[in-house]
């Protein structure tokens, strides 16, 4: 088949690793032609290009600044993002007859381009659904219901139907986000709606215990301490006052040590934090290159999981599969509508606790202080990413619609 991939993620070869990446390296083995749209910003300098690998076509396609800027501009780029990807599709992609298109989050974005292909070309659309937007937005109150100010919310959720309704099947990240999708979503066929979960190709990392010890000293953390890592965005859908309540709560506990390592919108508010306070027992740093972040994972012992508590949607960080490949346990802060913690727990790899319960989540940072039951954990966590959430299972789950 000849499979289009649109996608924000912006990278320049499928041998990178990721989500993503993972998972179209599984078509291309498979035999089919790929081809990629991904988005290189503004600021970068770097023009509109076509990088050619043979089976493997990737257009770096230049749109306005998303990121790192200001409201004004952000808006007008995102807006603007739905007819640069449809050019670029009719000025570089013209000749070809796409069979399936896949596309990921935040999908809305992306709606008028992947409606085109489906009708140009009588192509199936294969919708990755990563996040529920915009109730998201209005779980977090950035977006209002009712009001002059619902105008912009009608607005996205008049998109996010229209994308559902071009869509032929739709693949969730768990059980709880079928359920929701179709509870809220009544005309969709529950024929189209799958579990189609976060998947990467694992890899095995061999630290050694003195190696282990190397890294911790390079980044000046304890090496005779319980490291909780949380790595990945600090936005408001972390619920970062929580995660600060926990770190306050922990500064006494000579066992366990945090270390926080991201960016979002709200690492100015765990800086200050951080710098007002001085926390003795926790360390906050900015993102860091994705090869150093996977040895100084693998160089931790717990991964952490925060959510917002008023999140009405269910949730499922991407930052888990991360975690389980360093075979490590899993202590997840939530709220109540997510799956992530039944998982979690019914895997025998981790501990959930509500985001609202600093005294539980305590308890369990004190129980995974305990070495002997970290490896137990671990090792199930290993085990349960190999078994569930392989690339090549969730691309199984999706090829198994075209095997005729």
């Amino acid at each position: 088949m000849k499979v289009l991939f649109l996608t924000l993620l912006d990278f320049s070869s499928v041998d990178e690793n990721g989500i993503y990446t993972d998972l179209m390296r599984e078509f291309v083995k498979d035999g089919h032609d790929l081809y990629i749209i991904s988005p290189t910003e503004k600021r970068r300098n770097e023009p509109t290009r076509l990088i050619d690998n043979g089976k493997v076509k990737i257009l770096k396609l230049q749109i306005g600044n998303t990121q790192k800027t200001n409201l004004i501009e952000k808006g007008i780029s995102t807006l603007t993002i739905e007819s640069k990807f449809k050019n670029g599709i009719k000025k570089y992609f013209d000749d070809v007859k796409f069979d399936l298109v896949l596309y990921s989050t935040p999908p809305i974005t992306l709606q008028k381009a992947v409606e085109f292909i489906k009708y140009r070309d009588q192509a199936k659309t294969y919708l990755l659904l990563k996040d529920i937007f915009p109730q998201n937005a209005v779980d977090l109150g950035m977006l209002k219901t009712s009001g002059i100010e619902s105008l912009i919310y009608k607005s996205f959720r008049n998109k996010e139907e229209r994308l559902y309704k071009i869509s032929d099947y739709i693949g969730c990240m768990s059980n709880a986000n079928v359920e929701f999708l179709l509870k809220h979503n009544p005309s969709i066929s529950n024929e189209t709606v799958e579990v189609c979960p976060n998947s990467i190709e694992p890899i095995k990392v061999d630290i050694s215990e003195q190696e282990k010890k190397q890294i911790r000293e390079k980044y000046n953390i304890p090496v005779n301490k319980t490291i909780f890592i949380y790595g990945g965005n600090l936005g408001k859908p972390q619920g970062i006052d929580f995660l600060i309540d926990c770190i306050r709560a922990n500064e006494d506990n000579e066992n366990s040590y945090f270390f926080i390592v991201g960016w979002g919108t709200e690492f100015v508010k765990l800086e200050n934090f951080f710098e007002r306070e001085k926390p003795k027992n926790a360390k906050l740093l900015s993102q860091l290159p994705k090869i150093d972040y996977g040895v100084l994972v693998n160089s931790c012992d717990v991964g952490l999981i925060f959510l917002d508590r008023r999140f009405t949607i269910p949730n499922f960080p991407s930052r888990l599969l991360s975690y389980m490949q360093a075979s490590m346990p899993v202590l997840a802060a939530t709220d109540t509508n997510t799956d992530i913690g039944k998982l979690i727990e019914s895997g025998s790899f981790g501990y959930w606790c509500e985001s609202v319960d600093v005294d539980k989540f305590n308890q369990l940072v004190n129980k995974l202080c305990d070495k002997d039951l970290r490896v137990g954990l671990g090792r199930n966590a290993r085990e349960y990413l190999e078994k569930h959430y392989s690339a090549k299972h969730s691309y199984e789950i999706i090829i198994k619609h075209f095997k005729n």
